[in-house]
C-alpha cells in the first residue's frame, strides 16, 4: 500500500484527489490548519471523511512540516495547499507570497531531508502566464503574471524544478487552468455565478454582481485533472505538464448557460459597465456588472494545450464545459431548494 500525503486536503482538488486515491488502494494522509479542521464538508459530501487520515499542518511551520514528513514517510507528497484567491491576493500580497513560496521551500526541505526518494506534485496553475506570450499556453511558453498570486506560484514553481535539478529530487508541476465543479468555492467567480443564480430564481431581489465579462478562460472538471496529478508522479522521469481543455469561453458564456441550465430565458443588454442579463420571462435583471470587481491588472486570455499530457501521459478529460455548467448550475440550485448550507465562508 503506498501512502499519500495531501496539503489542502479539505479543497476541491485535494477532496478528489483523496477519494481517487483511496480507489486505488492508498493510504492518505490528510493536511488541515487548526482554523479549518471543522472545514471538512467537500470529503464528508464524497463520503471518504472517515477513509482518510487529518492531521494538523500548517505550510508556513517547518518544524511541523518534517515532523508530519518523518512521521509517515509518505511515498507521494501532493502541495495543493495555497493562498488561492487572485482578488485576496492584490490585498494580501506578502501573506500569498509566503504562503505559496516560501511553505513550497519549506515542504521540499523537509522531503530532501527527511525522505528524499518520495515523489512531489506542486500545484502551479495557469495564471503563471498572465499576459501571455503565445496562443495557446504550453510548457514551455514564457510567463508574465499579472497578480501576486500569479508571482508567487511562479517563485514556487522555479522552486520545485531546482531541487530536482540540484538534488536529483522526483519534483515536478502541473500547469493546470481553471478547474471546477460543485466542490468549487463559493469566492470563485464560478460558484458565485451558479449560487447566485439559483438565489435569484428562488426569489432573491438582488442581481449577481460581476467584473469583468469578456475575460476568457479554459474551463475544465476538477475530477478529470486530478486524475492528471497523479498520473505525473506515475513516470519514470519527473517533467512538467499543462493540464487544460484547449477551449476558451467567455465569462459571460458561463453565466448564458448556468442561466439556461435552470430554466432562465434570459437576453444581455447594455454594454460595459452597463451590461445586464435580464430574464424574459419576469422582467427582471439578474446579472449585472459591477466594477468594483475589476481587478488592478486583468488577464484577458487563458486558452492551454494538453498536448503533452495527452501524449506523454496518456491523460484525457472525459466532461466538457456544458457539462460542467450544467453540472454546477443544477447541484446549487437543488442546494438551494432543499436550504442546505452553501458554505459561504472561504476555504
Amino acid at each position: 500500500m503506498k501512502t499519500a500525503f495531501i496539503t489542502g486536503i479539505t479543497g476541491q482538488d485535494g477532496a478528489y484527489l483523496a477519494e481517487h486515491l483511496l480507489n486505488n488502494g492508498y493510504r492518505v494522509i490528510g493536511g488541515v490548519r487548526r482554523s479549518s479542521a471543522a472545514n471538512t464538508w467537500r470529503i464528508e459530501e464524497l463520503g471518504i471523511l472517515d477513509r482518510v487520515e487529518l492531521v494538523a499542518f500548517d505550510l508556513l511551520d517547518p518544524h511541523i512540516t518534517s515532523s508530519i514528513i518523518r512521521k509517515y514517510q509518505p511515498d507521494e507528497v501532493y502541495n495543493l495547499a495555497a493562498q488561492s484567491f487572485v482578488g485576496t491576493s492584490f490585498d494580501q500580497p506578502a501573506y500569498t507570497l509566503k504562503v505559496d513560496a516560501l511553505g513550497v521551500v519549506y515542504l521540499l526541505e523537509a522531503i530532501r531531508t527527511e525522505k528524499p526518494d518520495a515523489r512531489f506534485y506542486q500545484a502551479s496553475t495557469s495564471e503563471m502566464f498572465g499576459l501571455v506570450q503565445a496562443v495557446p499556453q504550453r510548457e514551455d511558453t514564457p510567463f508574465y503574471p499579472r497578480s501576486p498570486y500569479g508571482a508567487a506560484k511562479l517563485a514556487a514553481h522555479w522552486m520545485t524544478i531546482n531541487y530536482r535539478e540540484s538534488y536529483d529530487m522526483y519534483a515536478c508541476s502541473g500547469i493546470l487552468f481553471n478547474h471546477e465543479s460543485p466542490l468549487r468555492g463559493p469566492e470563485f467567480v464560478t460558484r458565485k455565478i451558479t449560487i447566485g443564480l439559483a438565489e435569484v430564481l428562488e426569489g432573491r431581489e438582488a442581481p449577481v454582481q460581476l467584473g469583468n465579462m469578456d475575460a476568457k478562460r479554459d474551463w475544465g472538471f476538477a475530477g478529470d485533472y486530478i486524475k492528471g496529478m497523479h498520473l505525473m508522479l506515475q513516470q519514470d522521469k519527473a517533467d512538467e505538464y499543462v493540464l487544460s481543455t484547449g477551449e476558451t469561453y467567455e465569462v459571460r458564456e458561463f453565466v448564458t448557460r448556468a442561466a439556461q441550465a435552470i430554466g432562465f430565458d434570459a437576453e444581455w443588454e447594455g454594454s460595459e459597465i452597463d451590461e445586464k442579463l435580464r430574464d424574459k420571462k419576469t422582467g427582471k435583471v439578474i446579472v449585472e456588472v459591477n466594477p468594483e470587481f475589476f481587478r488592478p491588472c486583468e488577464v484577458d486570455l487563458l486558452i492551454g494545450s494538453p498536448a503533452k499530457a495527452e501524449k506523454n501521459l496518456g491523460w484525457k478529460r472525459d466532461v466538457s464545459f456544458a457539462q460542467l455548467v450544467t453540472m454546477m448550475a443544477e447541484q446549487d440550485l437543488e442546494r438551494v431548494r432543499a436550504g442546505k448550507p452553501l458554505y459561504n465562508a472561504i476555504g
